[in-house]
C-alpha cells in the first residue's frame, strides 16, 4: 500500500539563497487537492524566514501521531459497542539529542480525552487498555523510534 503527497517551495526573486536568508514556507498538497501552508519550525528557524501561522513537520508529525491513534482507537471503542461521543488530544513533542547526538523527537505524550455516551461507560481499566490497543495498532507509532506515552482522561 503506496501513499503519496506533494511538497512544493519556490524561492523568492528577491532572496538571496546563499545567504540562508530565505523563506521556509512552502506548500503540501494530499490526496484531491488539499493544500495546507506550511514552513520550518520559528523554534529552528527565525521568523521571518519561518512563518509561525503555518504547519510546521513537528506539528505535523505530532497531529499524524495522534490521529492515527484516534482512529484505531475510535474503530476499538466501536467494536467493543461502546458509544463515544467526542475524542479530544493535545499533544506535546520533546525535541533533544538522541543516542546518536542527533536532535530528534524523543518523547511523544498523547492526553487524549474522551466523552462516552452515558448508557454505557467503559471503566477506566477499559479505557486504558484500548488506548494501549490502539497504540500497538497504530501504523506511525510503529513508525518512530520516540518514547510515547499515553495519559486518556
Amino acid at each position: 500500500m503506496k501513499h503519496h503527497t506533494k511538497i512544493v517551495w519556490k524561492k523568492n526573486t528577491s532572496e538571496n539563497f546563499t545567504s540562508g536568508k530565505y523563506s521556509r514556507v512552502h506548500k503540501w498538497y494530499f490526496d484531491e487537492g488539499t493544500e495546507i501552508r506550511a514552513s520550518s519550525s520559528p523554534k529552528v528557524i527565525p521568523v521571518p524566514m519561518s512563518d509561525p501561522s503555518a504547519v510546521d513537520p513537528e506539528e505535523a508529525l505530532l497531529a499524524a501521531l495522534s490521529s492515527c491513534h484516534m482512529l484505531f482507537f475510535l474503530s476499538i471503542v466501536s467494536s467493543k459497542k461502546y458509544t463515544i461521543e467526542s475524542y479530544e488530544d493535545t499533544v506535546e513533542g520533546i525535541m533533544q539529542k538522541n543516542d546518536n547526538g542527533k536532535i530528534s523527537m524523543s518523547e511523544i505524550t498523547l492526553n487524549p480525552k474522551t466523552k462516552f455516551s452515558s448508557t454505557n461507560i467503559p471503566s477506566v481499566k477499559e479505557i486504558t487498555d484500548m488506548h494501549q490497543l490502539a497504540h500497538s495498532q497504530c501504523y506511525i507509532a510503529n513508525s518512530l523510534n520516540s518514547k510515547i506515552n499515553i495519559f486518556p482522561n
